[in-house]
């Protein structure tokens, strides 16, 4: 029989994967509906469909095992695990209902990493002592390298099409990138699920293992995978109006052509960092492609006010879901 605590757990992180999904789906379908290539309702359906299909691909699951290694093995109980799961579950809920569009990867790294710090300092060890500090400062690091190469390869993508259809009849060409642009679509939301999912897995694995139901994090049931890439699917069938607004229009127009470049952009990038075991951000990663679609026609067509506001949400999101896990632990502590 399941514990008590750790059914709260598993509960806890398949309701996060399913926030996720909907808080995440404006990373998927904002353009595809900016350029009304989709309605709103079939737009969802499609990134939900392709989100669900990367569960008969990545089947790996290495950024699975890189969020498993986040804390060191002895400081991770189930008390660690819930106190990190309802401040990422916190953090993300604010931030959809500010349109605002953070990071669930970061939010749910950031609570796992704080509740284990104050779960160090409530044994009287050195907080640090409770980090896993390679695989940690490889996920900070690409809070700047996930959009820079996003932004990059959208650039370069967006280049050659312009390229290629420099002699095609506007109206003609239209016609084609939004028909590309479900390509590119299902491409971004098929990588989204493939990278995001994996993180909950990751979590739910641990809690496992913490709670003695695993005897480590390689054997990983096959009802987990199922579990999470189905409530990332449902999430996003959701949708998250508010952030597809600042995703598809605030930061810069986004036209057909451009939207199959930032959705290509994002799709490549994901791809990669998944392949090489790195949890990066989503919406990061869509959000420096947007850019580099709008930095292809002029500097000025990005709203760097609104990117500007972007940049502190994704700088706040890791301390202050670290900050509100380590809170949590701490009432946790007094009350279990």
């Amino acid at each position: 029989m399941l514990t008590t605590i750790l059914v709260v757990v598993i509960v806890l992180a398949i309701a996060f994967d399913y926030i996720n999904g909907f808080h995440d789906a404006a990373n998927s379908i904002a353009t595809v509906v900016s350029t009304k290539v989709l309605s709103p309702f079939q737009a969802v359906l499609w990134a939900a469909a392709f989100n669900f299909a990367a569960y008969f691909y990545f089947t790996d699951h290495k950024v699975a095992n890189t969020i498993a290694k986040t804390v060191v093995e002895n400081y991770i109980t189930l008390e660690v695990i819930l106190a990190g799961l309802i401040a990422a579950i916190s953090w993300n809920l604010f931030t959809w209902y500010y349109g605002i569009p953070s990071s669930s990867s970061h939010t749910l790294i950031g609570g796992f990493a704080g509740a284990g710090m104050a779960h160090a300092l409530f044994l009287g060890d050195p907080i640090l002592e409770a980090i896993n500090l390679a695989p940690t400062l490889k996920i900070i690091s690409f809070i700047v390298l996930a959009p820079v190469i996003g932004m990059l390869i959208s650039i370069v993508i967006t280049l050659i099409i312009l390229h290629l259809a420099k002699h095609s009849k506007p109206a003609v060409a239209e016609k084609w990138f939004k028909r590309l642009q479900l390509v590119s679509s299902a491409a971004l939301s098929f990588a989204h699920g493939g990278n995001d999912a994996q993180k909950v897995m990751g979590i739910i694995v641990v809690a496992m293992v913490a709670g003695g139901y695993l005897p480590n994090a390689n054997h990983m049931p096959e009802w987990i995978p199922l579990t999470c890439y189905s409530a990332i699917a449902l999430g996003t069938m959701s949708g998250g109006w508010k952030i597809v607004k600042t995703m598809g229009t605030k930061i810069t127009k986004v036209t057909a052509l451009e939207g199959v470049g930032a959705e290509t952009a994002g799709a490549l990038t994901l791809g990669i960092t998944e392949h090489f075991g790195i949890p990066v951000s989503t919406t990061h990663t869509i959000t420096g492609s947007i850019i580099g679609v709008g930095l292809v026609k002029r500097v000025s067509a990005v709203r760097w006010g609104v990117t500007i506001s972007l940049l502190w949400a994704w700088v706040l999101t890791i301390p202050v879901s670290a900050v509100l896990a380590g809170i949590t632990y701490g009432i946790m502590h007094y009350i279990l």
